[in-house]
């Protein structure tokens, strides 16, 4: 009886869900904790036959949960909690809650707070397993590590790990609106049911904390960049004090956006100058309050001046100034500004691609210790393909973090398969040469300074599948990763999700880790292929449309970023262009300013060349750029015809659902292909190379084509 027991409560343990094999929905996200396979089984009960937890705090608690919960699903019953050491304990806890982890002093001192060590050890003749770390927050982290290894069927014996974040503030910053609308947001509405809260706190938070803390996820902005000064009010800090204590087992804290213009729409003030001491005042009476009301409160994430938001330059003040305003008043509790660099200006006739950098490299060192400029990975805007942003490396005296947008408002929303790892990774790497080569963006944001950080814009909601699809998911997994070693790969990174989330089937695995690595070139292809960049349908951003040119501010049109003509196509940014390639190190610009030099991929970002100029492959320009539409369409149908062949090796209900939206992708990678290339063939008058068919439409047919009510769009 006591087994049968037993058995039905570990079915129940993994989410609450009474029957993992039934229906998959995708709510566990990579926590499947799927039953192991006998020979796996066997491995993992040798090793683990007893828990022994002493620690006595809610994250101590929830450490333990979770490797209760873990073990149950995979090894299909429960796992006896003891107070003594035994033959295949596995101890986990700090220096100060066993005897036999205090003695591992030494090697936890350079592990710092959040790192962890899982190591196999003998005592008294008793084989062990102990998961060791400074705090009950590097526990929680190790737990999920090892959790992890269990689920991939790595060896569990003579384990010898040590593992901590590079970087201290790993962030998701949600562009979730007061009334549950987001911003860039395919998944649904916010998750945040601001209406119920504080009564009611959804057990679905303490899911997504979860999930975050399993990535090392350790900050969330809970409202949208383009900030409303509401949630700043007492009754709306009650609710974010509910969502705060719910993460804080999880090590994770939370932040709020601050509208600039607060004190004047909040606080009843006429002036919202950094520089007037009334105003000063009015921050620091408001950030105490914030602190009272939740004492390990993140801090502000700000977007200033910029697409409208308010901001420093509002009074003729400078980003320092009103950054520092805030960074003096959240100094004394320990918290923090994220300062976005993403700015420029109607009034301002320079290159877009310029203008954050013009604006903020002149600033470097003049900002407070506690302030982090928050730059996007490239100039523009999370385009699919950009070179990386010039401020990398440029504002040494300066705490830079890296803003990824996780949520693709520029790669085909949710219904596109596209894993950004390999972006991401591309970013990571560049060589900034600032100062010297090998100076590559992942170490200029690890560089030690006062903080460092990254931040993701999220993609989840309240679908059932979190993220909108279930190969999004894998975004948000590949985030927490690079945020914790900006140097990961991102093929190891697909590999371990795929296997967490998919199954440890090699032949299932292999053919997933395939489509992912290969599906960015891939939307690159039927996009912006050769370096064009931000060529979708204005507002919505979603389909094409290269041919419009009557938006109020020239740099919202995407005329303005291919500078298509009869002479040829793509943006001069080199000295007889804007000039912008004077922004990177000298190294850099040499290279990239030399058409025959730089990557084929930045082409045409960088140069407005002739449609007849002959390109690596020995074809035009213009043949080659209609090839790589073709290309990435055809790359599309390939990813097809690899999940066809995966149906008996994966659940029905995502199986399904993926092939569905392969379709969608398919079917919108054509449409991309077909309306791109009739509108830039109506400008080179070249013909489609030999065996490209033509589009089905004329250029009209394509203009027409209306998505007023596309998801995801801004308020």
């Amino acid at each position: 009886m006591q087994r049968i027991l037993l058995a039905i409560l570990s079915a129940f343990l993994v989410f609450g869900v009474p029957n993992q094999s039934h229906a998959e929905t995708g709510y566990d996200l990579w926590l499947r904790y799927a039953a192991l396979e006998s020979g796996r089984r066997a491995a993992a009960e040798g090793v683990v036959k007893s828990i022994v937890a002493p620690g006595r705090t809610a994250t101590a608690d929830a450490a333990l949960s979770e490797l209760q919960r873990g073990l149950a699903g995979m090894l299909g019953h429960g796992v006896a909690r003891t107070s003594g050491i035994v033959d295949g304990a596995l101890l986990i806890g700090t220096p100060a809650d066993a005897p036999e982890i205090a003695a591992l002093r030494q090697p936890l001192v350079a592990l710092g707070r959040e790192g962890f060590l899982i190591r196999s050890a003998v005592v008294d003749g008793a084989r062990i397993t102990i998961i060791a770390a400074n705090t009950d927050v590097g526990v929680l982290y190790g737990v999920f590590a090892f959790l992890k290894r269990v689920q991939l069927g790595k060896p569990l014996e003579n384990l010898d790990i040590a593992d901590k974040p590079k970087l201290q503030l790993r962030v998701l910053n949600h562009w979730d609106n007061l009334d549950r609308h987001v911003e860039r947001g395919y998944a649904g509405w916010s998750i945040w049911d601001w209406q119920k809260l504080p009564g009611y706190k959804d057990p679905r938070y303490t899911d997504y904390a979860r999930a975050n803390a399993s990535i090392g996820v350790n900050g969330v902005v809970l409202t949208n960049v383009n900030a409303n000064a509401e949630v700043l009010k007492p009754e709306w800090l009650v609710k974010v004090k509910a969502l705060a204590e719910v993460f804080r087992p999880y090590g994770i804290k939370v932040y709020l956006t601050a509208r600039f213009s607060a004190p004047i729409e909040i606080g009843g003030m006429k002036t919202a100058d950094p520089l007037d001491p009334g105003v000063a005042a009015w921050w620091k009476a408001k950030i105490d309050e914030i602190y009272t009301v939740i004492p390990d409160f993140g801090g502000f994430l700000v977007k200033a001046n910029s697409e409208g938001q308010p901001g420093p330059n509002d009074y003729h003040r400078t980003h320092a100034d009103g950054a520092n305003m805030f960074a003096d008043a959240l100094k004394p509790h320990g918290g923090v500004v994220m300062w976005r660099a993403f700015v420029y200006a109607a009034e301002n006739a320079q290159d877009r691609h310029m203008q954050a950098f013009a604006e903020f490299q002149p600033l470097d060192g003049k900002f407070r210790d506690n302030v982090l400029v928050q730059v996007k990975n490239g100039a523009i805007d999370f385009q699919p393909r950009e070179p990386f942003h010039p401020l990398f490396g440029a504002m040494p005296k300066t705490p830079l973090m890296m803003e990824f947008q996780i949520t693709k408002e520029y790669l085909g929303f949710a219904t596109h398969l596209v894993y950004l790892g390999p972006m991401w990774e591309e970013a990571l790497e560049a060589d900034t040469f600032r100062p010297a080569r090998g100076s590559t963006v992942a170490k200029v944001i690890e560089k030690p300074v006062a903080v460092t950080g990254m931040a993701g814009v999220a993609n989840i909601g309240s679908d059932v599948n979190w993220s909108g699809s279930q190969f999004d998911q894998a975004n948000w997994y590949a985030f927490g990763r690079f945020a914790w070693d900006p140097g990961a790969s991102a093929e190891k990174i697909a590999r371990d999700w795929a296997g967490l989330t998919w199954g440890n089937d090699p032949a299932l695995v292999d053919p997933v880790v395939a489509m992912m690595m290969g599906s960015h070139e891939a939307v690159v292809d039927y996009m912006t292929p050769l370096g064009l960049g931000h060529l979708m349908a204005t507002g919505h951003h979603y389909g094409p449309g290269p041919w419009v040119a009557d938006l109020a501010r020239p740099e919202w049109n995407p005329v303005y970023y291919h500078k298509a003509d009869a002479g040829g196509i793509g943006f001069d940014r080199t000295r007889t262009g804007s000039n912008a390639l004077s922004q990177y190190a000298p190294q850099v610009a040499k290279v990239w300013g030399d058409p025959r030099k730089v990557p084929e991929s930045l082409l045409l970002w960088f140069h407005h060349l002739p449609w007849d100029r002959k390109m690596q492959s020995g074809r035009t320009l213009w043949d080659e750029l209609v090839i790589r539409y073709d290309a990435g369409v055809d790359a599309v149908a390939a990813m097809q015809a690899r999940w066809d062949g995966l149906k008996d090796k994966v659940d029905a209900r995502r199986w399904s659902e993926v092939r569905d939206f392969l379709g969608i992708q398919h079917q919108e990678a054509k449409w991309w292909r077909d309306a791109s290339i009739a509108y830039f063939q109506s400008i080179s008058k070249r013909p489609l190379p030999a065996g490209h068919a033509a589009p089905p439409h004329d250029l009209d047919w394509y203009k027409a084509i209306n998505n007023r009510y596309a998801p995801g769009q801004g308020r």
